[in-house]
């Protein structure tokens, strides 16, 4: 009967701690959107430790697995995410102003095969899907005129962004999650039965009247008894 009574609280604990996993996300993209140029650095260095890492767990899979067809294939790949690991950690200036060219042509590119898809196909998300290519395509352009000086800003920007929006999604999962376990669990009384009323209170009508109830009567309903 314990577990029961248990739940809502650990329900309740869970999400308290996603709301402040929330705020600290919130708080870290609010940090960077003012140091746009550390959240890149940052950005840089959690990417490269990842490409790192996942090398080396990736090269003692392939390890593991040496008798099958992919070894070598597996090598590689593991290889080639060590090295780049490797690259990014000891240059994350460098390796920003990659990753800032390469996304302003990817933004390129993408704006402009969207404008013109939109333009031939012209489906029923014609407008949408113009707009999209048309800020795709304005924005590509517009990191790349500065480049290499918006490898500085963008990156953290964009990282900055994700962490403060993130930590918005987890913030409001978290409260909402508290409110519906404290609604659910608020008409049940601690024994699990509903809380219908206090103790002291009267079942019906049927229990107001008593042995002295005849006192209510009408006079001409006195009389006949009397008689």
């Amino acid at each position: 009967m314990a577990a029961p009574a248990q739940a809502p609280r650990r329900l309740k604990r869970n999400f308290s701690l996603l709301a402040v996993l929330g705020v600290i996300l919130v708080i870290a993209g609010l940090v960077g959107l003012i140091y746009t140029w550390v959240a890149t650095l940052t950005s840089m260095l959690l990417f490269g430790w990842l490409l790192l890492i996942g090398g080396l767990i990736g090269l003692l899979h392939a390890i593991q697995s040496r008798g099958s067809d992919y070894f070598w294939l597996a090598v590689v790949v593991a290889a080639l995410n060590i090295a780049a690991g490797v690259v990014v950690i000891r240059h994350p200036e460098g390796s920003a102003e990659a990753l800032t060219l390469f996304a302003a042509l990817l933004f390129l590119t993408g704006g402009l095969f969207r404008l013109v898809g939109s333009l031939v196909v012209r489906g029923p998300q014609f407008g949408w899907t113009l707009l999209q290519g048309v800020f795709g395509l304005l924005l590509g352009i517009l990191v790349l005129g500065n480049w290499p000086e918006s490898s500085r800003y963008v990156l953290g920007l964009f990282f900055s962004l994700a962490l403060l929006f993130d930590g918005l999604g987890l913030l409001a999962i978290g409260i909402g999650g508290r409110r519906i376990v404290h609604l659910v669990a608020e008409p049940t009384s601690p024994g699990g039965r509903p809380q219908t009323g206090s103790p002291g209170t009267s079942a019906g009508p049927s229990t107001a009247q008593g042995p002295g109830a005849h006192g209510n009567r009408p006079e001409g309903d006195q009389d006949q008894s009397h008689n």
